[in-house]
């Protein structure tokens, strides 16, 4: 009910602000001769129903990670899964100017793909093996040298403005399009990360337990891991590099019902979707009648929330 009242917050505050009858108006009866219907259907209502997918989208993948790898401080944006998304985006911008969101989102996916693969080679390589330590700090190397090669190739071929955009985090470019991506990629993964919701709790409290439960740890790990590259790889080619919403949300959801990935998977996305719908309207206020990126607004949120955790503030996971 809330993530209803607030898409109609959303669809109804702008640089134009538009009652809540007529946005209701607009949904039962709409009349294509009428430019606040045109503007409530074509340019709002696919920002507000997208804020909240990718929310959710981008919550659940965080949830995913910390209960893989038991580290509070997992999230796609710090294990080198936006930065490679980045990576690909900006290669693909580079080569094939002309590509299709479909495309994009294809080449996010696989960039995400890479950049995760080289945090956690990197990590297992390491001597001790693989520590949620380790594996934070694989992430920050693998990617700032990912963001330092995006940013070269983005001067060199001029599609750093671009790429200024997407790095800023944004929703203005939602269309129904990138719904019907959204909503495929959602169902996919979000299906994927409920099927293997019980054997992420079984381990989150370590592998040999779970292995002693007759599970196939490396399997789980990688459903796991497909999971987090659909996600986040879609998210991340609509909306940018939008952080910090799979980090702080996962730890709320535990915070409020405990450890069971039954249970924080489904609550993570409302909760996702409700934070990031939230800081889009908030991103139209700060400084109206401009937009503020909506991803400071969650780095606002997110930044204060990380260095307590990294201060060794730690919770079940």
């Amino acid at each position: 009910m809330l993530i209803l009242l607030l898409i109609g917050l959303s669809i109804a505050y702008g640089a134009a602000d538009i009652k809540l009858a007529t946005v209701w108006e607009a949904v039962t009866h709409y009349r294509s001769d009428l430019a606040s219907h045109q503007i409530i259907r074509e340019i709002r209502m696919p920002r507000a129903i997208g804020a909240v997918m990718v929310g959710a989208l981008l919550a659940v993948s965080g949830a995913v990670m910390q209960g893989l790898t038991r580290n509070p401080l997992a999230s796609p944006s710090i294990m080198g899964v936006t930065d490679g998304a980045a990576f690909a985006l900006v290669i693909t911008l580079s080569f094939f100017p002309t590509a299709t969101i479909l495309g994009l989102t294809f080449s996010s996916l696989v960039g995400a793909g890479l950049g995760v693969t080289l945090v956690f080679l990197i990590g297992s390589f390491s001597k001790g093996g693989l520590t949620p330590v380790k594996l934070a700090l694989a992430g920050v190397a693998v990617g700032s040298m990912l963001n330092a090669i995006s940013s070269a190739f983005a001067l060199h071929f001029q599609v750093a403005k671009d790429m200024s955009f997407w790095y800023a985090g944004g929703l203005t470019s939602i269309s129904w399009i990138s719904i019907n991506i959204l909503s495929i990629a959602g169902a996919v993964g979000l299906l994927l990360a409920m099927v293997i919701s019980r054997s992420i709790t079984i381990l989150s409290l370590g592998e040999e337990v779970s292995k002693g439960l007759g599970q196939n740890p490396l399997l789980i790990k990688i459903l796991g891991v497909i999971v987090v590259l659909v996600l986040t790889g879609a998210a991340v080619s609509v909306a940018g590099a939008v952080g910090f919403i799979g980090l702080v949300i996962p730890h709320i959801t535990r915070f409020i019902i405990g450890s069971d990935y039954r249970w924080i998977i489904p609550i993570s996305a409302v909760l996702g979707g409700l934070l990031l719908v939230l800081a889009d309207i908030a991103s139209r206020m700060v400084n109206a009648p401009y937009e503020t990126p909506v991803g400071a607004i969650t780095a606002i949120i997110g930044v204060p929330f990380f260095l307590y955790l990294a201060r060794g503030e730690r919770r079940g996971l």
